[in-house]
């Protein structure tokens, strides 16, 4: 009967989660390139019904307002946009980056019937939308 070392098995084990951790970070510090194309997360919503309309709250902290798409699609709301990450050639080291950054496309099912953007503004890093029922 063998007897495995506890000790080799603990060092490949610590070498597969490093690796891991490496692979993991090529896919993050790629979203610059070639990810860019593909959403990458979804901002939170808040919908709240009103007798003749629908207000959205979506929460975009640090997203530029000229680029944020919206498009409705008579009972389906489609917002995206691009968080760009703070890096660039100054940057020297990255201690965390915790906010979500990339590309996001948030479809948004509304209650039935159709729709129409009233209005579009954006305060305290939210984008607010007021669409009126057909």
């Amino acid at each position: 009967m063998a007897i495995r070392n506890p000790n080799s098995w603990m060092w490949a084990e610590a070498c597969e989660l490093l690796e891991q951790a490496q692979r993991l970070q090529r896919q993050f510090f790629g979203l610059g390139r070639a990810v860019a194309a593909q959403p990458c997360w979804e901002p939170p919503v808040d919908i709240v019904s009103y007798e003749t309309e629908v207000r959205i709250t979506v929460a975009l902290p640090g997203v530029r307002s000229d680029r944020v798409r919206v498009q409705i699609d008579w009972n389906r709301l489609l917002v995206s946009a691009t968080r760009t990450a703070p890096l660039d050639e100054r940057t020297i080291a990255v201690h965390r980056l915790e906010i979500p950054y990339g590309s996001f496309q948030r479809q948004i099912a509304l209650p039935g019937g159709g729709y129409e953007l009233l209005e579009q503004i954006f305060v305290d890093g939210c984008l607010l939308l007021r669409l009126a029922k057909r």
